[in-house]
């Protein structure tokens, strides 16, 4: 939406908006004025779908509504690379395919190529026309089946598998490195510490040691660009990524808010995650909190464009609050972004070690790995 609805505000926009909220429960009833109550409406919404909460109808939260319109059903799905279709039917679709042991990859509500060729292999399955669109007879046929994978959530077992066939060691591995902002566009700046100066540099710190452990290391930027998002993305899927960490910090209106925060791909409400960015996560958080004194704000599932639509795990790490004078000092400090390196760099090595080989939160260190002979 170009121009953001405010309290008070009335329109057919936010009486659409309203509508579509009280269909999916957020709402107890629609209306056409901006109230306290729709914003509360909002806020549910965002949660739900691992946005941040905060009431704005941003650029984001005016897709996913959108998105949020269709169910399974409601229109002919199919394949359009110069106009991809999006939507909850999409994801619903994508679901039930993945639930039938057909993979259409990750469940990120895009009808793309991998969705039509499962859909097609659904389709020859049944007997049924293979053009590769969803429309009332493959629905039919969808509907009387039911799934016939078990042990699990099928793309959790498909993406835990993936990984449990990948070697300890990180030589060869391809990890990208996604610094936030960068050139012109310097992100936040407070207390002397500017974000994109401080996450590039310890991307540069992860770098090369990554590289001393024979790691393919791509970063989205260098100090000079700032690639938008879209880019971002379409640079760790060209690479092929293993594994894809993007870098930022954190303000906020209350200095006392401090810490670090762990994001992967995750929608409690399809029961949706990357199991293997959710482990990662988790690591992260760990061994930075057990070497630093950053505040641990945990890890959180989002559903943020960069976590969905990159292909390998991914995870975003807030290291911290700028506008919190206590963390901007730490960032500020060489050797504290050597020492973010390091955990880091533990947690990338304990996600590919097998438990049995795992070594305790904040004990292991860059040397040990070396020695133990895991570059190679």
């Amino acid at each position: 939406m170009s121009d953001q609805p405010k309290l008070g505000d009335r329109s057919n926009a936010i009486g659409l908006i309203a509508n579509t909220l009280t269909r999916l429960g957020f709402l107890s009833s629609p209306a056409d004025i901006f109230d306290e109550k729709l914003t509360q409406g909002i806020k549910a919404f965002q949660q739900a779908r691992g946005l941040t909460a905060t009431g704005v109808i941003n650029e984001i939260t005016a897709r996913v509504l959108e998105e949020a319109r269709f169910k399974l059903g409601d229109r002919v799905l199919v394949f359009n690379l110069a106009a991809l279709m999006r939507g909850d039917d999409v994801s619903n679709l994508q679901d039930r395919l993945i639930q039938m042991g057909f993979n259409c990859g990750k469940v990120d509500g895009i009808y793309g190529a991998n969705t039509e060729m499962a859909v097609k292999e659904f389709q020859k399955s049944v007997g049924i026309l293979a053009d590769g669109k969803c429309g009332p007879v493959t629905l039919i046929a969808l509907m009387r089946l039911v799934k016939t994978v078990s042990g699990g959530a099928p793309s959790a077992l498909r993406e835990s598998v993936k990984h449990a066939v990948r070697s300890p060691a990180l030589a060869n591995k391809v990890i990208v490195l996604d610094p936030s902002w960068g050139g012109e566009f310097t992100g936040e700046s407070q207390n002397g510490v500017v974000e994109a100066e401080v996450v590039f540099d310890l991307a540069q710190r992860l770098e090369g040691r990554l590289i001393a452990l024979g790691v393919n290391v791509v970063l989205t930027r260098s100090a000079k660009n700032s690639p938008l998002e879209k880019d971002r993305i379409q640079i760790a899927n060209s690479v092929n990524a293993d594994l894809v960490i993007a870098l930022k910090v954190d303000t906020y209106k209350n200095e006392n808010a401090n810490g670090v925060a762990t994001y992967y791909y995750g929608r409690d409400d399809q029961g949706v995650r990357s199991v293997v960015g959710e482990r990662f996560a988790n690591l992260l958080q760990r061994e930075i909190c057990a070497r630093t004194d950053l505040l641990n704000c945990r890890t959180h599932g989002k559903s943020w464009d960069l976590l969905r639509l990159t292909q390998a795990p991914t995870v975003r790490i807030d290291l911290g609050y700028l506008s919190n004078p206590k963390d901007a000092k730490r960032l500020a400090t060489p050797t504290f972004r050597d020492t973010l390196a390091e955990a880091m760099i533990v947690a990338i090595q304990r996600l590919y070690l097998s438990q049995e080989d795992d070594a305790k939160t904040g004990t292991l260190k860059i040397s040990d790995l070396r020695r133990a002979g895991l570059r190679n």
